[in-house]
């Protein structure tokens, strides 16, 4: 009968697909290795799925999805210009490719606010539409819609908080739409916001500019030659109407 000898060793077979934790298998040089250098964990709450390998630099050059500074709370800001955006030639498909590769690939750990610019927006031009919106919010991960605060929706028109005062409850998720704030004025956005951690366009501040001269012209009630309010105006219609009423008197 053989004797044990000091070469005994012994075998540990392990189901591949059975989660194992390793480490009591290591030896002291590899544990003392694997403190010093921990791997990175990853803050990123996108999966692969969500991470893209198309080639964006084409929406990145217009500019109206980035990434800039921080609002008062401590949340990174989404700043998006509506007027950026060329509706008529990107597809739903692909905008929701875009923002969660921007998402995923820039927005770090932590709660994060959109700041929505949208001033002289025209609906043909430049809105992707509501329904896109809502299938793209529904398919981002809960974690990154739970990180989402606010949506600081500055310049809405007249007809934009119609169609959220009547519609927004049943095409949005609850959460979003409780988050939705609006900005009639920039001077209200630096109330959350400190001046220089967003950058605003100029034709966003001109837009601004010409709101706090005209302040009815939110409600559409002023005559609006410049189309700023996105609704005909009831001054404009009656003038339309009493010129034909004229018309019609001088024909007589």
């Amino acid at each position: 009968m053989a004797t044990s000898s000091s070469d005994d060793f012994s075998v540990f077979v392990l189901a591949s697909d059975l989660g194992i934790d390793a480490r009591p298998f290591l030896t002291n040089n590899e544990r003392e290795q694997n403190q010093e250098n921990p791997e990175p964990d990853n803050w990123h709450d996108c999966s692969q799925d969500f991470i893209s390998d198309e080639d964006f630099s084409d929406l990145d050059l217009l500019q109206f999805f980035t990434l800039h500074g921080s609002d008062k709370s401590g949340n990174r800001v989404f700043r998006i210009v509506g007027k950026y955006f060329p509706a008529q030639v990107v597809s739903g498909e692909r905008l929701k490719k875009y923002i969660f590769h921007k998402i995923c690939s820039e927005l770090p750990e932590g709660p994060f606010c959109i700041v929505y610019m949208h001033s002289t927006v025209q609906k043909e031009d430049n809105s992707p539409g509501i329904t896109i919106l809502r299938w793209i919010y529904e398919e981002l991960p809960a974690v990154i819609k739970d990180r989402l605060q606010t949506v600081y929706f500055i310049h809405p028109g007249l007809r934009s908080r119609l169609v959220f005062a009547t519609l927004g409850r049943f095409f949005l998720s609850g959460g979003l739409y409780w988050k939705i704030k609006y900005v009639s004025r920039l001077q209200y956005l630096w109330e959350d916001i400190k001046k220089g951690e967003v950058e605003i366009p100029e034709f966003v501040q001109n837009h601004d500019n010409i709101l706090e001269n005209r302040p009815l012209t939110d409600y559409g009630i002023e005559p609006d030659p410049f189309h700023l309010s996105e609704m005909p105006t009831t001054a404009y219609s009656f003038g339309r109407y009493e010129e034909r009423w004229s018309s019609r008197e001088f024909a007589s």
